[in-house]
């Protein structure tokens, strides 16, 4: 049955799989994987032996039609990333268009995505809160900022190591060195940490202890006094 299957894998810890997400990757015709090495060492811990295709950022757009004729043929697919859900932050965005707009359907299951623990672990207020991903790293950042900076709702960022004491640095500046911050590191792995403080007091630990792993940054809303 013609189907394109999102399927959530793991952030870190491979008991976050969930027993539906195993069975579909095991019924599908092909799993679209971002990178097949890294998606290779979850298959073989589950032992599936589906076949496996490379889709990622680099080579999506023109893989699609391709995809959309074989998913028109038959066939069921799944795609998965490296880690989490797939489209956020990762590819997933274009094949689901894709298949909307050729009456393909489309079912996203629930599961991993590295937002959701961040921000109900951060303390910060989550009845409200906007997904900003990774900041643009030179073109439109500070225009980007100075934006946010007058947001209220909490505000979740996707930050590597490499970059996260500038990322700090630049919320001391645009948003005030008081502004509440949040940095949750390696979620559900061995070293997970979740750091909260003053956006200088978080940018000065991080400054005395360099950060590893994935990051996930949950940034206060600006109060109105």
């Amino acid at each position: 049955m013609s189907k394109l299957y999102i399927v959530p894998t793991p952030i870190g810890n491979l008991k976050d799989m969930t027993f539906r997400a195993v069975e579909v990757l095991n019924e599908v015709d092909l799993i679209l994987a971002e990178d097949t090495r890294t998606s290779g060492k979850l298959l073989k811990h589950y032992e599936i032996t589906t076949h496996m295709q490379s889709h990622h950022m680099h080579n999506e757009h023109k893989t699609v039609e391709n995809l959309i004729q074989k998913l028109k043929s038959g066939m069921s697919v799944a795609l998965i990333s490296d880690a989490g859900t797939p489209a956020i932050s990762d590819p997933g965005f274009l094949i689901t268009r894709a298949c909307i707009e050729n009456n393909i359907e489309v079912d996203c299951l629930p599961g991993a995505t590295a937002f959701v623990p961040a921000l109900v672990n951060s303390g910060l207020p989550n009845d409200k809160f906007v997904f900003e991903g990774f900041l643009p790293v030179k073109k439109g950042r500070q225009t980007r900022l100075l934006f946010l900076a007058e947001e209220t709702r909490t505000i979740i960022f996707y930050e590597s190591p490499h970059k996260l004491l500038k990322t700090l640095a630049n919320f001391c500046e645009y948003f005030g060195e008081d502004r509440q911050v949040s940095v949750s590191r390696e979620l559900t792995k061995l070293y997970e940490e979740t750091i909260r403080g003053t956006a200088k007091e978080v940018l000065v630990y991080y400054t005395n202890k360099p950060p590893k792993g994935e990051i996930v940054i949950c940034v206060g809303g600006k109060t109105h006094k």
